[in-house]
């Protein structure tokens, strides 16, 4: 999804989307060796901040990869779902009694 975000932007800048797609899967192609091969960290971003190619969005960067732009409504829907559904399950008298009563269990897989 980060990548999208990164051909979009240079796109809008001017880029061709297809170049900047090819850009993307050579770096994204290079950057797992560093992982699979050297025991290194994930270097994409990094790959991209060298490549001036991606200079007109450089500054973008940390925002475009900002992980709050990938939850969508995911906070606000587990809100919702802890006011709709948990916490009146939490309240019921039934369900109180019978957690009071609870003990400790272990599971292992």
């Amino acid at each position: 999804m980060a990548t999208e975000n990164i051909i979009m932007t240079i796109v809008k800048k001017g880029g061709e989307r297809q170049e900047a797609h090819e850009k993307i899967r050579v770096l994204s192609h290079e950057a797992p060796h560093q992982v699979k091969q050297l025991g290194l960290e994930n270097d994409l971003i990094g790959r991209v901040r060298a490549d001036p190619y991606f200079d007109p969005i450089k500054g973008e960067l940390d925002a475009l990869l900002d992980p709050r732009s990938f939850i969508g409504r995911a906070p606000e829907q587990v809100d919702k779902f802890l006011a709709d559904w948990v916490r009146p399950a939490l309240a019921d008298a039934e369900l109180q009694a019978a957690l009071g009563k609870a003990s400790k269990a272990e599971l292992n897989v």
